[in-house]
């Protein structure tokens, strides 16, 4: 599909999340399928841009394009010279915050509570789409509340205004990630605009993935919370897409290869003391429910030094996995609200 002047390679996105989508682990996703990435969210406040966290946010070297930088505010001046910024930074398109459900997000009329004021969030995009030379996209959700799924009209004056594509979550902002997603407001929504329409919100496998298409006429999918250590689900997911047959899933090895490779990287990004305490997280979903993995996860969290880390998991999966008539299931993913932080 076809982004502005960029031409995507297939229909499977990454999707922002505050906290977990920063430059390393999108990498991982493009080397393992996806076909486009959106960075964590910036906030547009120019005080913060010098800040460590803002900075990291908006480093993309080595990124494959188009680079995408998704900003967060409330004021469409401050919005404005924040894609500025950012398009001078290398930024090649450029993703509105109107989907973030996250209360402290929400309570400076950010995210998602911009679908509430209609005619703030429009002088908001009208003042983004005039600042740029570069695509300007739009993730939203289906509305403030079930009683006012106001994203159909919405889209159409987004269209209107020059909005390259926009990636709907199938929930209204009232709904945070509870419940299932909905997708009738996305069907209505395809009827209605010529622009790409990603479908975003509980497409947890490929079978889904291609229901959620097929139910909406969306030109591509956009993953979140399924991709948490997950990374392999892009390939499977654009694999079945393509061919309508199922990639078998990664073995101990290539999920130990990935694994220390993704820290790796990591711990150079943050830097020792950050990288090995935000490595835990990630860790800790790629691990989740494996065999023997819930014996040694809390002597896991107390290593302080990368090489410890390191050392742990090569030694890890690099055993025969255990025999177990119980396996330890796997938890239910993380509502992405819990990871989410302002820049």
């Amino acid at each position: 599909m076809q982004l502005g002047p960029y031409t995507l390679p297939n229909p499977v996105f990454v999707a922002p999340m505050a906290g977990v989508t920063d430059r390393p682990f999108r990498r991982l996703c493009r080397d393992l399928g996806a076909g486009y990435a959106v960075s964590e969210m910036a906030a547009s406040d120019p005080r913060l841009r010098d800040s460590v966290k803002t900075q990291r946010r908006t480093d993309h070297a080595g990124e494959a394009e188009p680079r995408a930088v998704q900003i967060a505010g409330a004021d469409p001046d401050l919005m404005a010279q924040a894609a500025r910024y950012n398009v001078e930074r290398g930024a090649q398109v450029i993703d509105i915050n109107m989907g973030c459900p996250a209360r402290k997000v929400c309570q400076v009329m950010a995210g998602s509570a911009l679908m509430a004021d209609e005619p703030l969030a429009l002088a908001i995009v009208a003042a983004v789409v005039a600042a740029v030379p570069v695509p300007v996209t739009v993730k939203m959700r289906t509305g403030p509340h079930p009683g006012r799924r106001n994203a159909p009209l919405l889209a159409r004056r987004l269209e209107d205004l020059g909005v390259a594509m926009i990636t709907i979550h199938g929930r209204t902002r009232a709904c945070g990630y509870g419940g299932q997603a909905e997708y009738d407001t996305l069907a209505a929504i395809r009827q209605s605009v010529r622009i790409p329409l990603v479908a975003n919100g509980d497409i947890t496998t490929p079978q889904r993935a291609r229901e959620v298409l097929r139910a909406t006429g969306a030109d591509a999918v956009m993953i979140g919370r399924a991709a948490q250590g997950r990374p392999w689900i892009f390939r499977e997911i654009a694999h079945y897409l393509a061919t309508g047959t199922l990639l078998p899933p990664p073995g101990r090895a290539e999920i130990r290869q990935r694994l220390l490779g993704h820290l790796v990287e990591h711990y150079a990004f943050y830097g020792e003391h950050t990288g090995v305490r935000t490595a835990r997280k990630h860790v800790g979903w790629y691990l989740a429910g494996m065999p023997g993995w819930a014996q040694r996860r809390a002597a896991f969290n107390a290593l302080a030094q990368p090489e410890a880390q390191l050392a742990a998991l090569d030694a890890f999966l690099s055993e025969p996995p255990p025999r177990l008539d119980n396996p330890e299931p796997v938890p239910a993913a993380a509502p992405a609200e819990a990871t989410l932080e302002m820049a």
